[in-house]
């Protein structure tokens, strides 16, 4: 049972920089040269997530059409539209900020490593999970920064020219440059996975202290209260349950197999946070602490629930000998 629902360590280790931001937030110099740092990891990662994404797995993958649209649908219509559902809310249930986070996170794209590793527990479609995963993260870079700019046009944000300019050369730039030379270093990063990854999740750490530096500079914690917190687990939980619920009685409902089907639930009701912690701060800048908080959070509820589902489902599945009897029995 603990094992089941303890927390992600990389998790922990974020809570960590946000504490440490909350007790020694940077300052003066060192702010500077973190921000300058900042420019440089969010380059880089972007870099690695365009090296890693195969062109031709997406492409090999059109044959499954109706499922990837599906999945983008959720992602990029059904996910925004609970979102800004959320942003409703008044502000004595949850406030404005959180729910502009709340919000955000439904506009980031589908994460890639655990939507493939939690379809491969449950014996799903793992060649339409690593498509669609891919699909999803590849259209991300363009797709979530233009809708921020549409939905969250009230929090200040919007499509500037510097806003522009600072997107084009700090996510896509360095992600078509991946993309670009993926014939020549994919089999390099391939082969280094645990160091390159190590350094990716060591840059979102560093991403983490400076947004959450700035906030508390800000006075971000004067304006949370334990009560804002609680509510902030509450629509999470109602969040995700909504949309695991969707998109299981949906892609039910359209006639897709059981191994698609898994596919769908689990690609379709997750958010990236490696791809939405960089891109916050791109977007927002120093306003980047609280918009990353229920992204951290919604984060870990969805490990958890999605690696119980996925056992649950794994352990469920049709051997092949029932395949092989259901076979002989028509």
């Amino acid at each position: 049972m603990f094992r089941r629902f303890r927390p992600d360590p990389y998790i922990v280790a974020l809570l960590t920089m946000v504490a440490l931001a909350s007790v020694l937030p940077a300052r003066g110099v060192v702010e500077d040269v973190l921000d300058q740092l900042i420019i440089v990891a969010i380059g880089f990662l972007f870099f690695l997530y365009g090296a890693r994404l195969s062109t031709e797995t997406v492409i090999a993958g059109i044959r499954h059409w109706r499922l990837h649209l599906l999945v983008l649908a959720f992602t990029f219509v059904l996910f925004p539209v609970l979102g800004l559902a959320i942003r409703l809310l008044p502000d004595a249930v949850l406030s404005s900020e959180l729910a502009a986070g709340v919000l955000f996170l439904c506009l980031l794209p589908s994460t890639v490593q655990s939507s493939i590793a939690f379809v491969s527990i449950a014996k799903g479609n793992v060649a339409a999970a690593i498509c669609t995963a891919s699909l999803s993260n590849v259209l991300g870079v363009i797709v979530t920064p233009l809708l921020v700019a549409v939905v969250l046009s009230n929090n200040g944000v919007s499509l500037s020219g510097g806003t522009i300019v600072k997107i084009v050369v700090q996510l896509l730039v360095p992600f078509a440059l991946g993309q670009a030379l993926r014939p020549w270093i994919g089999g390099f990063v391939g082969r280094h996975k645990k160091v390159l990854g190590l350094l990716d999740r060591g840059s979102i750490l560093l991403v983490v202290y400076t947004a959450f530096s700035g906030a508390v500079v800000a006075g971000v914690w004067s304006k949370l209260s334990a009560w804002d917190l609680v509510a902030l687990v509450v629509v999470s939980c109602v969040l995700l349950a909504a949309v695991l619920v969707t998109t299981s009685v949906v892609a039910k409902r359209l006639g897709f197999n059981r191994e698609d089907r898994i596919t769908i639930v689990f690609a379709g009701s997750k958010k990236s946070l490696a791809t939405g912690v960089p891109m916050a701060t791109v977007i927002f800048g120093t306003g980047a602490g609280l918009v990353i908080l229920p992204l951290m959070l919604f984060h870990q509820l969805q490990l958890i629930v999605c690696a119980v589902l996925a056992r649950r489902w794994g352990a469920s599945a049709p051997t092949e000998a029932d395949a092989d009897r259901e076979a002989v029995a028509a």
